[in-house]
């Protein structure tokens, strides 16, 4: 194993619990830096930006009358809210100096939930704030919140689950996704859970319809008894294999695409407790080996590329023109990460799914769209390697670099290369 620099390790720490370092943060301490990421304050910065109002779905749309030309105008609206949370999102996400924004980016896309099938920008939002309450805090709370959220609900088709007629799909996918893995249930406990789940109807939220759930006898994981969806996820997170399954998704994309070892894991799972903390799990995975490891390598998902960069440039999103806002939100759909779009349940891709050159080229043209937005002096190489927060250039990527003069297309362009795309 080959250890990192501190100065590497700071940057690390902030790639990985944030959105990359914001100027002067590289300056800090590696313990420094832990105690501002991990530390119990809250992160008055992000929490500057109050949630977006008047995001309830137009009425017109679900009126059976409703004519053509009604049904497009209820689409342009739900557009346009869907555009104003993702850029409030977006302005949290730059703004943010301290893990919880990236861990609620996180669990988006461990719980994952897509406005294309919700369709209600109200309900997404409410899952988001769900998901930053929890965000650094106990596990079993955020998965207790998340099986009966509205948004989940209606995205893994709760509403249709109901006595004598179970749906299985969203019992199925919090245990092969959301808490336990595959090999570590049956198909009776798939079952028994979708019983569990039974009554929750959108009215106009999710509420329990006490005569729609079945409040029969279910046997789960070896134990009987009447149990609820509360019942159900509690059940999932005693299982052994829990803990081991949600420190193992926490590490592939935090801290290494290497699985840890079993020794690794108990360490990891003594911090992560009973109480399954996971600020306390946060902790102790960085300062774990691996996560100094030159090895430990990951390629930034687009959403963190491109908050990164609008960090280092100092660009606030909710602060640039609709259009403007529109060829951002544009060019992270052409990358294939956008906020509340997350592609299926399984939530986006990593590594090298991100590096094609399709991606490539579309992350060039966002990248130049960016730079227009800041405020850029004289730069030079080395200088332009600091406004990014990189350790340096390797000797290929500093060649390519100099023959390009403006100081926008510089940057740009630095921004590309696999120094500052990859976090290292």
């Amino acid at each position: 194993m080959s250890e990192i620099s501190e100065r590497a390790a700071v940057r690390r720490l902030n790639d990985r619990l944030g959105f990359g370092p914001a100027p002067g943060e590289l300056s800090a301490g590696y313990d420094e830096t832990v105690r501002r990421l991990l530390g119990p304050g809250p992160d008055a910065a992000a929490n500057a930006f109050a949630p977006p109002t008047g995001l309830e779905p137009p009425a017109k749309a679900a009126s059976k009358n409703a004519s053509k030309d009604e049904k497009k105008a209820a689409a342009r609206q739900r557009a346009g809210q869907e555009r104003k949370l993702a850029v409030w999102w977006l302005d949290r996400m730059v703004a943010s100096r301290t893990a919880s924004e990236r861990l609620t980016w996180f669990w988006h896309g461990h719980f994952a939930t897509s406005n294309q099938k919700v369709r209600n920008a109200a309900w997404m939002l409410a899952q988001n704030q769900t998901q930053r309450t929890h965000a650094l805090g106990r596990f079993g709370d955020l998965a207790e919140a998340m099986v009966v959220d509205t948004a989940m609900i209606r995205w893994l088709d709760g509403q249709r689950n109901r006595r004598g007629t179970p749906n299985e799909n969203l019992a199925r996918e919090f245990l092969e996704l959301f808490t336990l893995g595959i090999g570590h249930y049956t198909e009776k406990d798939v079952a028994e859970g979708a019983r569990c789940l039974t009554g929750w109807v959108l009215r106009p939220k999710a509420t329990l319809q006490r005569r729609r759930f079945d409040a029969g006898s279910k046997t789960l994981f070896g134990t009987t008894g009447n149990f609820d969806a509360k019942g159900f996820a509690v059940l999932a997170l005693s299982q052994p294999a829990s803990a081991g399954f949600v420190i193992g998704r926490l590490w592939f994309r935090l801290v290494s695409a290497t699985p840890p070892d079993a020794a690794t894991v108990a360490r990891l799972a003594k911090a992560y407790g009973p109480s399954r903390d996971v600020r306390s799990l946060l902790t102790a995975m960085v300062a774990e080996a691996a996560f100094r490891d030159s090895e430990s390598a990951l390629v930034k998902q687009p959403v963190e590329w491109a908050v990164g960069l609008m960090r280092a440039l100092g660009v606030q999103p909710g602060k640039l023109p609709e259009k403007d806002q529109t060829k951002l939100l544009a060019g992270l759909r052409g990358m294939g990460q956008l906020p509340l779009r997350p592609p299926s349940v399984g939530g986006w891709p990593s590594g090298a799914s991100w590096l094609t050159t399709s991606a490539g080229l579309t992350r060039l043209q966002l990248a130049q769209h960016l730079v227009k937005q800041a405020e850029l002096p004289a730069l030079s190489v080395d200088k332009v390697a600091t406004l990014l927060g990189v350790d340096g250039w390797s000797a290929r990527t500093k060649a390519a670099l100099a023959g390009v003069k403006d100081p926008a297309q510089l940057t740009a362009v630095a921004a590309c290369a696999p120094e500052y795309v990859v976090s290292g």
